[in-house]
């Protein structure tokens, strides 16, 4: 089989951050964070406590029948609710997946909750892609729950079971389930009490990684549109979204040419780009958005003024718009990247050094791979690992 012949690079990279974080393969219990007295506190207080009911409802049944297990865990990794036959609960036992144990990579080693709250998307892991040893006669499927109203994560929904849940449709209904679950949310949300929004437009900008970036739309009236937009049309909106009071036609063609006297091509843009988007979503005199603007890039400098580093990186994707090269751009891009390295540097988090020298920006980053060796544990098999590049970036250098 193809999983016999190697390893998918995203669980290669979850391996690493379980070994750099101090995870033994030989580990096997997860460990129990959360006893059961808090325990009941924590579930009675949770978000999903008001969709668990609708959760076991629609997944939580069909798991049992097919010998599988149903789990919930709050965004920091641990289990909330477990659900399945009493005989596959025991056997689950026997790894530490209960109610109260924390199955974060850092803690647990690679699994699929664990990915998918370090990564944010929906994962499944197969037997031998578990870290741990006493997992892998296991495989599960997990994808992640967030707010509708703010995008926060919730928590993860997971089936756990043998190898009858390794089929494609065990994905689709896991993530069917957790869809539902958010629409539930997203009904009582707007059944309560709501904060007025001006303007009611909401526009949400994602180019961390992408060449091109995602512009969608929320009119406050019940229609979302999404909308890849060209590379001058998010360098163009990327810039206005940094200057909430807008910019003037000159400002803005400093930001986005590298040379002079492209005023024209400028207004031939803006114009386009108020065809594509709307009168309402860009305004003039001066040049701005008309609208509530949250972007991936903002949310990374605001999880680092806040000193959370570890949801920094798990929303970073990667360099903001790469292929840019207008100067307003580059200047934002090297801003956040260089903040996110240095907070790194500082952190002495070794798996989240990790995440960052495994990427194709921070492979070749020297003073970060010094900087993971020193937050190992020196007993670490990581340490050869860790080595092995530093000699590979001296050779390079020399």
């Amino acid at each position: 089989m193809a999983e016999d012949r190697g390893m998918r690079a995203e669980v290669a990279a979850s391996w690493h951050r379980s070994a750099a974080a101090g995870v033994s393969a030989e580990l096997r219990e997860a460990p129990i964070t959360v006893d059961q007295g808090d325990l009941r506190d924590l579930r009675s207080a949770h978000p999903l406590a008001r969709v668990f009911p609708l959760l076991d409802d629609v997944l939580g049944q069909a798991v049992r029948d097919c010998d599988a297990m149903m789990a919930i865990s709050d965004a920091d990794g641990t289990l909330l609710w477990i659900c399945g036959t009493p005989k596959t609960l025991r056997a689950a036992e026997r790894i530490g997946f209960v109610e109260g144990s924390n199955w974060d990579e850092r803690l647990a080693g690679t699994n699929a909750p664990g990915l998918t709250i370090a990564t944010g998307r929906p994962t499944t892991i197969t037997r031998a892609e578990h870290f741990r040893q006493s997992v892998q006669p296991w495989s599960c499927a997990a994808t992640p729950i967030h707010d509708p109203g703010t995008t926060r994560l919730l928590g993860v929904l997971d089936v756990t079971g043998g190898d009858q849940i390794v089929v494609p449709q065990t994905m689709a209904m896991v993530r069917a389930a957790a869809r539902l679950a958010e629409v539930e949310l997203g009904r009582e949300s707007l059944l309560g009490p709501q904060p007025e929004r001006p303007g009611g437009l909401r526009v949400l900008l994602e180019g961390l990684g992408r060449p091109e970036a995602l512009f969608t739309m929320d009119d406050g009236r019940g229609r979302v549109e999404t909308v890849r937009l060209s590379r001058r049309h998010s360098e163009i909106l990327l810039l206005l979204a940094a200057a909430p009071r807008g910019l003037s036609g000159d400002e803005l063609a400093v930001l986005l040419y590298e040379d002079d006297g492209a005023s024209s091509t400028l207004r031939a843009e803006l114009n386009r780009l108020r065809g594509l988007l709307g009168e309402e979503v860009l305004a003039s005199r001066p040049y701005r958005l008309a609208a509530d603007v949250t972007g991936d890039w903002l949310a990374v400098e605001a999880q680092l003024a806040a000193g959370d580093v570890r949801e920094a990186m798990r929303t970073y994707q990667g360099p903001l718009l790469p292929r840019s090269t207008a100067p307003g751009v580059v200047r934002i891009r090297g801003a956040l990247e260089a903040s996110l390295r240095q907070a790194l540097l500082r952190s002495g988090q070794a798996d989240l050094m990790s995440a960052w020298t495994r990427s194709a920006w921070g492979r070749d980053d020297y003073e970060m791979w010094v900087a993971q060796r020193d937050a190992v544990d020196p007993a670490s098999p990581m340490v050869a690992l860790v080595d092995g590049q530093i000699a590979r970036l001296d050779a390079d250098l020399a």
